[in-house]
């Protein structure tokens, strides 16, 4: 299990770029369940992981 830094710095690296790929969301659905379900980090990220989900989906059908 990874620490909450841990998570946080991957998670910063996957969309540094704004590369909102199908590959960096899955690895992102990945780094979530590293975290306890309690945790607000993982709470706050799961939220920007629905928000970055409609960024490509948008982007995808543009």
């Amino acid at each position: 299990m990874l620490t909450e830094n841990e998570v946080s710095r991957s998670w910063n690296r996957l969309f540094k770029d704004s590369n909102f790929s199908n590959d960096n969301i899955e690895s992102a659905e990945n780094l979530l369940d590293e975290l306890r379900p309690e945790s607000p980090l993982r709470h706050r990220l799961s939220k920007e992981l629905v928000e970055l989900r409609k960024l490509h989906a948008e982007r995808v059908e543009a």
